[in-house]
């Protein structure tokens, strides 16, 4: 049986906002015989159909603004679509932001019984499911605290708890994930297995294109909006990241909200500019970007990943170097030793706080690596490690 579908679905989002009746009424009279203009409109989705069934899991990937939170939340019943179809059979358990149905006047305890009863449980099935939902989320320390005390790690391991745990018969997964720390993302994609397993259908949105190629067998590429690509999850990302290749995105400036990133690049200080790139090179990656204002606890993150998603390289400034990004325009550069094999690469990077997620682009530049693979194409990283032989 079919779980999720949706059929031909579009969805228009209308720009700019007016704060009161008087503002809406003078800014139609200011335009009484044009009416609104195309440009007052933003299609997020057009003509999407897929549709996920018993016990699959489907993974959508995307830049950001193609469309891949839209169509949960249209999922999710959240918001509608301007047209077309969408169809979701059983119990849906969305988890699209942190925190999403919780009170924040409420503990942590009384939040889970919430939280079960909107998602059509009854108190004698929570009740059974409680303590698995306590030892997962391991807050029970804070489980009768006010969860407006939460921190945001907090909130998304009890969040994820009630989703994953009361037996929903869809589950709707967004980025979030990346609040939580690496061990309780090894722990929430365990659990979404152990879902799949069960039987539920799974609609999981991730830049961790790795992860979600293992999770998902299954997955549809958005591209502003609509569906370039659908099939095998490890031919959809592969793809995906070619793209990636092919448009050179490192001469694309991301922006959003008082971040600007004017350039990514990959060179090395062996050789003049505009060289190829040997594998023996040691590299720099190097970030132009802009702040617009003072943001305090900002973070940048830079990681590599070859041509079969994996993630070789994944580093933070705030592992060594925290509080370092001022307002202003900066210049920040990663120096990676001479230890990746020869092949295509790319570069994702991530700046953002503890609370948000400001710039995530999983291709915001490209390189790739020439010479000699020494006859093990496969290997990723050549790490020369050294070895000792002696009589035994």
């Amino acid at each position: 049986m079919l779980r999720v579908e949706l059929e031909h679905v579009s969805k228009r989002y209308r720009l700019g906002h007016r704060t009161n009746l008087r503002e809406a009424i003078t800014a139609a009279a200011s335009r009484p015989l044009h009416g609104r203009t195309s440009r007052d409109e933003l299609w997020s989705l057009r003509d999407v159909s897929l549709s996920v069934g018993d016990g699959e899991a489907l993974g959508i990937l995307g830049r950001n603004g193609a469309g891949k939170s839209t169509v949960l939340k249209i999922l999710a019943g959240i918001t509608a679509p301007t047209s077309g179809v969408s169809r979701t059979r059983g119990r849906v358990a969305p988890l699209l932001e942190v925190g999403t149905g919780f009170h924040p006047e409420l503990t942590g305890r009384e939040n889970v019984y919430l939280n079960g009863a909107v998602l059509g449980m009854s108190r004698r099935d929570i009740t059974r499911r409680f303590s698995e939902i306590v030892e997962f989320s391991g807050v029970e320390r804070f489980l009768d605290t006010p969860v407006k005390r939460y921190s945001s790690g907090m909130y998304l391991r009890l969040a994820f708890s009630v989703a994953a745990h009361l037996e929903p018969d869809v589950l709707v997964v967004d980025e979030i994930l990346a609040v939580g720390d690496a061990e309780f993302q090894r722990r929430c994609l365990g659990r979404m297995q152990e879902a799949e397993q069960e039987g539920r259908t799974l609609v999981f949105v991730s830049h961790d294109l790795d992860s979600l190629a293992r999770l998902c067998p299954r997955s549809v590429w958005l591209d502003a909006g609509e569906v370039r690509e659908s099939g095998p999850s490890s031919e959809v990302v592969r793809h995906y990241l070619a793209d990636g290749l092919a448009q050179g995105a490192a001469g694309r400036v991301l922006s959003a909200g008082p971040v600007t990133v004017h350039r990514v690049d990959v060179r090395t200080d062996q050789a003049p500019a505009g060289s190829p790139l040997l594998r023996d090179d040691p590299l720099v990656v190097e970030v132009d970007l802009e702040l617009d204002e003072e943001l305090p606890g900002v973070d940048l993150a830079l990681y590599v990943s070859d041509t079969r998603s994996v993630r070789i390289l994944d580093e933070a400034l705030s592992d060594r170097t925290p509080g370092v990004l001022h307002r202003g325009r900066q210049r920040v550069r990663l120096r990676v030793p001479p230890m990746l094999n020869v092949g295509d690469f790319t570069v994702g990077l991530w700046v953002g706080t503890a609370h948000e997620d400001l710039v995530d682009e999983p291709a915001a530049a490209t390189f790739s690596l020439h010479g000699h693979d020494r006859g093990r194409p496969d290997r990723v990283v050549v790490a020369d490690l050294p070895f000792e032989v002696e009589p035994a």
